[in-house]
């Protein structure tokens, strides 16, 4: 199978105007996989050009062809998996089993939106005063930029590719310049099955910010869906309000996880390590910051540190591996600098707390006697670290894990109806109960306060694409 490395611009694979290449590395030796193209500010425009003209036809697609080319995307992408997820183990550096997992999650998206694009609701009612009827329409907004990161390199793209698609928008896809190949392999995949030249779109700009602006600047695009850090997000926001842009955005998470006492120890180690290793703890929705009542802390951690010493380390490509690299060396030397840093703040390392191979890995590792308000609490880890703090108090719990600007995700393990109470007091957009895992199709995806604007997924994602047009007709 041919590897795409080149930007897709109305429907055709050509290289930067300029002729300049990045290196594309794979994070667990340090290899050179490929060299893909750089967009210079002309290839960027020509993305915007070419999604503007394409745009009234695709909105004009029947939704029932939109929906088929989305659902033939989902077959092909059935079929190539297992080349699906070694392109996510060649440049991101995850496990096989997560690569596996994120693509049979990534696929989903073409088929749940193959769904949602032949039911899009709208309304016809009489007035209260019934002099007119108000018919209520939607249409697809238009060019929509997505921005997506590497740590989901697949399920990013799709969760924002396939609702635009399916809404009759026209797209200009920009994935994390660590990850292209994934997002030009689902671009290659949307092309093979007939999607039509310029409603799909791929670019890697150099330098990424003016130009990502120069293309906000441009009146035909119309959104944004981006997903990274509160910081990125912020001046996006900014860039999008010059020409008051609809923005979407899924943002950095510190998702607490909380161990009530009468919690079943069982369920909540298998979930408190999902919740954490999933995607050797790169992930917005990965646990951050793990309060355990005093009553089941010891016990907690023990157990923690056994299933811990059994996570095997090393390339994702040896399917025995649970853990593999870190994105880059630069992530994997963050992550040690918090460790580091919570030991000096006084936290206890019961496991890990180094790289024990060479490249961009680091150990699954366990701190106890963690300070609230240390930096390790308040920071993003993005790593496979479980940083754990004791409580004697359940509104204390409750009261640090909203102490923080971010409300992405938040884990509750204990008796039903009593995490079910806690769940309510979180401030998050989404909540587990009982279990590491709550991302699906099917379900709304965002944050509150500084974690995001919007959903993505469920029928809610589909509407991040649509504008409401009231018609107004004579009763």
């Amino acid at each position: 199978m041919n590897l795409q490395t080149d930007l897709f611009i109305d429907g055709q694979w050509r290289p930067g105007s300029d002729g300049r290449r990045f290196d594309v590395v794979d994070p667990a030796d340090s290899t050179v996989i490929a060299g893909f193209a750089v967009a210079t500010e002309a290839d960027c425009m020509a993305a915007v050009d070419a999604a503007a003209a394409a745009q009234e036809g695709w909105a004009a697609t029947a939704p029932r062809r939109r929906s088929e080319l989305l659902r033939a995307a989902y077959d092909v992408l059935t079929e190539e998996v297992e080349h699906f997820a070694e392109l996510m183990v060649r440049e991101n550096g995850k496990s096989w089993s997560d690569a596996m997992g994120e693509a049979g999650y990534a696929k989903e998206f073409f088929r749940w939106f193959a769904e949602e694009a032949v039911r899009v609701p709208g309304d016809y009612r009489l007035s209260p005063a019934g002099d007119k009827r108000i018919v209520v329409d939607r249409q697809p907004i238009g060019v929509s930029l997505m921005i997506t990161p590497w740590n989901f390199p697949a399920a990013m793209a799709t969760r924002k590719l396939a609702p635009a698609l399916a809404a009759g928008c026209t797209t200009i896809l920009k994935p994390a310049r660590e990850t292209p190949l994934t997002a030009a392999y689902v671009v290659d995949v949307l092309h093979r099955v007939g999607v039509p030249r310029g409603v799909v779109n791929l670019v890697t700009p150099m330098p990424t910010g003016p130009l990502v602006k120069a293309m906000l600047d441009r009146p035909e695009v119309r959104k944004l869906s981006f997903t990274g850090s509160t910081e990125v997000g912020r001046e996006l926001l900014h860039a999008c309000a010059d020409r008051v842009v609809s923005a979407s955005m899924e943002l950095g998470g510190n998702a607490p996880l909380i161990v009530l006492p009468g919690a079943d120890l069982d369920v909540t180690v298998e979930g408190a390590l999902l919740a954490k290793m999933r995607n050797g703890g790169s992930a917005c929705t990965a646990a951050n910051r793990f309060y355990v009542h005093s009553s089941l802390h010891d016990e907690f951690v023990a157990r923690m540190d056994t299933a811990l010493g059994k996570v095997a380390v090393g390339p994702g490509l040896d399917r025995a591996n649970d853990l593999g690299a870190l994105v880059s060396v630069h992530e994997r030397d963050k992550v040690a600098s918090l460790v580091d840093g919570a030991v000096a703040d006084g936290a206890t390392v019961v496991r890990g707390g180094t790289s024990s191979a060479e490249g961009a890995f680091y150990d699954a590792t366990l701190l106890t006697d963690v300070v609230h308000g240390s930096a390790i609490t308040t920071t993003e880890i993005f790593g496979p670290v479980t940083a754990v703090v004791r409580f004697d108090d359940v509104d204390d719990a409750v009261r640090m894990a909203n102490d923080t600007i971010y409300g992405l995700m938040a884990y509750v393990f204990g008796e039903e109806r009593e995490a079910m109470a806690v769940a309510r007091r979180l401030e998050a957009g989404m909540v587990a109960v009982n279990r590491g895992v709550v991302s699906d199709p099917a379900a709304p995806f965002g944050g509150v306060k500084q974690s995001g604007l919007g959903r993505e997924g469920s029928s809610e994602g589909i509407l991040e694409f649509l504008e409401e047009k009231y018609i107004a007709l004579t009763a």
